[in-house]
């Protein structure tokens, strides 16, 4: 987990900041319980929980066990998620979305939290210990059964509404960004939970409702973490496996961990990222698709390439490509994967080569992206995707850089500027900062120079 001095940054800092309390009073609190619990006197002066929050050192065993006591936290828990993964356990909200039981009571409570206040911290949620139980969790849960609240009985016809909203909100994503789409999600989830609390419905229909509100805070988390809220993406993304629970749902629950693995893998936890990928494998065949087989498998080339594992990139790349061979027609697949094609596939082979350190393999891989021709409509749509287009021609830029091809990397870099303008997104406007990095090295270079200059006021 990274951490600083900032408050949103450090779960300590941020939880003293919750509740009003200076680090000096915190850690005269602390030193008590230390010395109650037989552990002796410990030094309270406030800069001592400064290093703790500037990860210059961490609190001893001892220490962090009197900190839990105070929170009612047992040692037990302090020991499986560690400094400073624990102290997530005493934030309520997190509580309720981490470690609540998985029943279709604890999921409802789950999604009136993620609906709730938008959650701004910058630090991850997750530990290992959570990622795990997680899966196992959504793995072993049971199904929503039918519901008799007292309201008005509803039918099919909610669900069926509620989906084609959802299945605009994922192509308004495409070409609007993240930015006001999260808001969008939100709104919706708020309204599938009003659904689910206030109608009577049969088992069939709670199902697909429950699958809605999934679908509908997967969305949220996507958009959160495209739009720089990791902390509310994680949080989203664990409603929504346990929505995906109480929706029987594999493809829903699949795909996202898919978009859950790319936020693992983008903020340094690859290993979390390849154990949510395999998860969602497992359910394949299940869900019967093999384009979303593939996805998987080419979400996993991606996982592996950042952990630095070529000969599983590789793996995973070969069964992405293998998979995608026997695909059918898109109507026939999940509505979830209308993304992707051929060429998307080659796009995520090609930036996972880039990541392993080999250009070359790369750039063959974008270009193939665009000549993709097994069928009609497998080319990669740049026009579709605008936001996904300028991420790839930056990574594309980057191999032509690599390879020493300079005037092709300004070049690629200027079209993937121009792509990017009017698609909000935070991921998006990293990439491109990274290249502009990157090109900085070379600026000696007139056409280079031309290009910093020229794109001075997106850095």
């Amino acid at each position: 987990m990274t951490v600083d001095t900032t408050a949103d940054q450090h779960p300590l800092a941020y939880l003293l900041s919750q509740r009003g309390m200076s680090n000096e009073a915190y850690l005269f609190r602390v030193a008590e319980q230390h010395r109650r619990m037989g552990y002796g006197q410990m030094g309270h002066r406030k800069e001592k929980a400064s290093r703790w929050v500037s990860g210059e050192n961490a609190p001893t065993l001892h220490t962090q066990f009197a900190m839990a006591a105070l929170e009612k936290i047992p040692p037990e828990a302090v020991l499986a998620h560690g400094w400073p993964g624990w102290l997530l356990l005493a934030v309520p909200d997190d509580h309720a979305v981490l470690t609540a039981p998985w029943t279709t009571t604890a999921t409802v409570h789950a999604l009136e939290i993620a609906g709730g206040p938008v959650d701004r911290r910058k630090f991850l949620i997750t530990t290992s210990v959570t990622l795990t139980g997680t899966i196992a969790q959504w793995s072993g849960a049971a199904p929503a059964g039918a519901v008799a609240a007292g309201g008005r009985r509803i039918d099919d016809s909610t669900p069926d509404r509620f989906e084609r909203r959802l299945d605009e909100l994922r192509h308004l994503d495409d070409e609007l960004g993240s930015g006001e789409v999260y808001a969008a999600a939100r709104t919706e989830l708020r309204l599938i939970l009003s659904a689910l609390k206030d109608s009577t419905y049969s088992e069939h229909v709670g199902r697909r409702l429950f699958g809605a509100a999934a679908e509908a805070s997967r969305s949220a988390g996507w958009t959160a973490y495209d739009s720089g809220q990791i902390a509310a993406a994680e949080r989203h993304y664990v409603t929504a496996m346990r929505a995906a629970a109480s929706a029987d749902d594999p493809v829903v629950g699949a795909n996202t961990l898919a978009f859950w693995a790319i936020q693992q893998y983008s903020t340094g936890n690859p290993r979390g990222a390849i154990d949510l990928v395999e998860a969602a494998l497992s359910q394949a065949p299940r869900i019967g698709s093999a384009r979303m087989t593939a996805m998987l498998h080419a979400r996993a080339c991606r996982a592996h390439a950042q952990a630095g594992d070529a000969r599983a990139a590789d793996r995973s790349a070969n069964a992405a490509l293998d998979t995608y061979a026997h695909a059918g027609p898109m109507e026939a697949d999940p509505a979830c994967v209308y993304w992707f094609n051929l060429g998307e596939t080659h796009q995520l082979l090609g930036s996972s080569a880039l990541n392993l350190g080999n250009p070359r393999q790369a750039l063959k891989h974008f270009q193939d992206a665009s000549t993709a021709h097994h069928s009609e409509g497998e080319a990669y749509d740049g026009d579709a995707f605008p936001r996904g287009h300028a991420i790839y021609l930056a990574r594309l830029a980057e191999a032509h850089l690599a390879l020493g091809d300079i005037d092709a990397a300004v070049d690629t870099a200027h079209t993937a500027i121009a792509r990017m303008g009017g698609v909000t997104s935070a991921r998006g406007t990293s990439t491109l900062h990274d290249l502009r990095q990157k090109l900085g090295r070379r600026r000696g270079v007139p056409v280079v120079a031309d290009f910093l200059n020229y794109t001075a006021d997106t850095a």
